[in-house]
């Protein structure tokens, strides 16, 4: 069923949440709203990588490009600065464990973000806030001050940059105020991964939040790296801040799986899945966008 774009357009904002690789399945959430006809949002809130989808599409990128884009070109190791990451296999674990020691004794991170940074530049065309064709808001944790920041002004590729710098993956993005530091930013999930509250301070009654994730307890031999020890280790605490949190979207959309943050190679499941998030909540959807009051989660 379409929805009549006659009806005229209603106000409400996207807030995307993030998730690592599952942040795909947020592709699949916009191509099943755009294909079945719902009026883009007026807003689109994002952290981590809700923030790189959620910005893309902002810019002015339509799911179907962006879907094309991923499954077409987008190879994540070739926007990493080592070679190590394109090594499979025992030798390559070899390298991987010597320079990851090696980058965490001497660097800010494994890896300095420059490669993707660049890319975010080319795919936005250096356009700032103000010059997006939706509304948009990121945000990021400043390890400086220990505050979060809401980026709604200046550059958008750098603000995305910020958002989903995962700590020790990632260096931090330096802002630097008359020679020093002043700003030392993180991924933004760290401070809220799903923050409607944006939505909601800009004064928007209607908001759909798409959540990567249902936490849920997962066997130790799960947990088989260092890398998914810190990623966990993240995830049970964002679990238990989300509870101290305040009022939740009008309608959550769960595009979950047990698909590992870190494995940017199911492309298609991912993207499936978020379709699938979509038609599972049918009524709902329709509901939420008729402009009615319902209870939707």
């Amino acid at each position: 069923m379409k929805h009549d774009k006659k009806k005229g357009k209603l106000k409400w904002a996207l807030v995307l949440s993030g998730g690592g690789a599952k942040g795909l399945a947020h592709l699949g959430v916009l191509k099943a709203l755009a294909d079945r006809g719902f009026p883009e949002p007026s807003l689109v809130v994002g952290a981590s990588m809700g923030a790189i989808v959620g910005g893309l599409y902002a810019c002015g990128i339509g799911p179907a490009e962006l879907i094309r884009f991923v499954l077409e070109e987008f190879d994540i190791t070739a926007y990493l600065d080592s070679f190590v990451f394109k090594l499979n296999g025992p030798v390559g674990k070899v390298f991987q464990t010597g320079q990851m020691l090696g980058n965490f004794a001497t660097r800010r991170g494994v890896d300095s973000g420059q490669g993707l940074l660049k890319l975010f530049e080319e795919l936005t065309q250096g356009k700032t806030f103000a010059e997006t064709k939706i509304p948009f808001r990121c945000n990021a944790v400043d390890l400086v001050s220990g505050k979060e920041r809401v980026f709604s002004s200046g550059s958008v590729a750098r603000a995305i940059r910020a958002s989903m710098s995962f700590p020790a993956f990632f260096e931090p993005l330096v802002e630097e105020k008359e020679g020093s530091v002043s700003q030392c930013l993180v991924d933004g999930g760290l401070a809220d991964n799903m923050p409607v509250y944006i939505a909601r301070n800009a004064g928007f009654r209607r908001v759909l939040a798409v959540d990567l994730y249902h936490f849920r307890s997962i066997p130790a031999s799960d947990m088989k790296t260092g890398p998914h020890i810190v990623y966990r280790a993240i995830e049970v605490a964002l679990n238990l801040m989300e509870r101290k949190q305040g009022a939740p979207a009008d309608l959550t959309l769960y595009a979950a799986d047990q698909a590992s943050p870190f494995n940017f190679f199911r492309k298609k499941e991912l993207i499936e899945l978020g379709e699938q998030a979509v038609l599972k909540k049918d009524p709902q959807i329709q509901a939420f966008f008729s402009g009615r009051e319902f209870s939707g989660n």
